[in-house]
């Protein structure tokens, strides 16, 4: 009988696998650096451990709107950027650059091997769960930093997603408090918490400011001009929309007469398959109705007059960036933390917060008024005040986060290579002091012989 292994395990002996594979060459380097250095007097130590002075690593194409104005800031400044993709059509690839080395390092767990043994002074990434899944810290990476995707609460990462980071770039102070709280109950170590901003709302605004200037006509996916577009994005997982409202909100809203588009979670596609094909055959694509997967999510905010949603961090996108009206489910039951970070806090995230203060909330025995909670939410302007609160407190240095995050790791670096220098300088210190000590003994018994 063949001996079955669900996918779960397979995965987790897989990573067991890469880890013992990790240690074993690790071992091995520094045994070999090890006499290298008493046979050099420590000469060789640089090149053994010869590392890039910047790493930036990216799970997803996804994320390259984030990493794009930080790649810009970089290729400003002339200075050399390696940069890693788990994704092989990232458009990182395309880009024409002089100094960012771009390169496709595989999927998966393969990706994850190669950032196992990786050699940097300072690594960014936007990826969460650093030495907790299968990505573990490597030994010759002196610093790793986190930038978040999404406007809103760090604390809404999957549990223990950013403790092992040395430092998270922080776009409001309340995030600031969240991260410090976690720190002081689990007991670890106090991070850098650099204030930087928001990357890819920058891009993103700065987008949507050159179209309104150029006055570009609207490509918008309406199809009837007098019809609201209702946009619905939500989050993925047990407490998301889809999963709790689905075929009811999607009925009532087919029954509005309005343009709708659903634009799923990118997540949901993988971890909720079943459910996504299920709804996709039940509700296909029509006139007025439209799934939409586009890697860019730009013009479908843009075209959009307004979106319903749950507790996704899409919300901030469309609410600060492109300042429209929302809809946001209160089924009762909420969502369920107790897989995020925030489950350890006594206050609600503060994107949780909001949402009562942005939008307008759409109760499970209101559903079937749908149509006349979008017109009425379409009608009022009484959010804007809230939208541009929500702004100054979780959106700082507006239009210049790349520039402050490539600052930061330049000046981490020189830091780190300073630090080296010592230590090494130290090192070489230490083992001329052996030298002349084993000279001087050797010295002293010739001359003892001698007598």
């Amino acid at each position: 009988m063949l001996l079955y292994i669900d996918p779960g395990t397979g995965s987790m002996l897989f990573s067991v696998l890469i880890g013992v594979f990790a240690t074993l060459v690790f071992f091995a380097q520094k045994l070999i650096l090890n006499i290298k250095f008493a046979m050099s007097g420590g000469r060789a130590q640089k090149e053994m451990a010869e590392k890039v002075p910047y790493l930036i690593f990216s799970d997803s194409k996804r994320y390259w709107n984030t990493f794009k104005p930080i790649c810009d800031a970089f290729e400003k400044r002339k200075t050399e950027v390696v940069y890693w993709t788990a994704s092989p059509d990232d458009p990182a690839l395309e880009e024409k650059y002089e100094y960012i080395k771009a390169e496709f390092i595989g999927e998966g767990n393969k990706a994850f091997a190669r950032l196992n043994l990786a050699k940097a002074n300072v690594l960014l990434s936007t990826t969460p769960g650093l030495d907790v899944y299968q990505w573990k810290r490597s030994k010759n990476v002196d610093w790793y930093v986190h930038v978040l995707h999404a406007a809103g609460d760090p604390v809404m990462y999957r549990m223990f997603g950013l403790d092992f980071y040395d430092a998270v770039f922080l776009s409001g102070e309340f995030m600031e408090e969240e991260i410090r709280k976690l720190e002081e109950l689990r007991g670890i170590p106090a991070k850098e918490l650099p204030q930087a901003g928001i990357p890819y709302l920058d891009g993103m605004k700065a987008r949507l400011d050159s179209e309104k200037a150029a006055g570009e006509a609207d490509n918008s996916e309406k199809k009837d001009a007098k019809k609201p577009t209702v946009l619905v994005a939500p989050a993925w997982g047990p407490s998301g929309l889809l999963t709790t409202l689905g075929p009811e909100m999607l009925t009532a809203l087919k029954n509005t007469g309005y343009n709708i588009i659903v634009r799923p979670h990118p997540q949901s596609m993988t971890a909720e398959k079943a459910l996504m094909d299920k709804l996709m055959a039940e509700y296909p694509d029509s006139d007025d109705f439209h799934w939409n997967f586009d890697n860019d999510n730009f013009n479908v905010l843009k075209n959009s007059d307004i979106m319903i949603s749950d507790f996704s961090g899409v919300i901030y996108d469309y609410t600060l960036v492109f300042d429209k009206p929302l809809i946001y489910t209160d089924t009762g039951a909420g969502y369920n933390k107790d897989v995020y970070d925030c489950c350890w806090l006594e206050d609600e995230p503060w994107m949780i917060k909001k949402l009562a203060e942005l939008g307008t909330a759409l109760k499970k025995e209101d559903i079937g008024n749908v149509k006349e909670i979008i017109d009425k939410a379409l009608a009022s302007a009484s959010d804007s005040n809230a939208r541009d609160t929500a702004r100054s407190e979780t959106w700082v240095n507006i239009g210049s986060a790349g520039e402050h995050i490539a600052d930061y790791m330049i000046k981490k670096e020189a830091f780190l290579e300073e630090e080296a220098k010592k230590k090494a300088a130290e090192l070489e210190e230490e083992m001329a002091k052996k030298k002349s000590g084993k000279k001087k003994k050797k010295d002293d018994n010739t001359a003892e012989g001698e007598r």
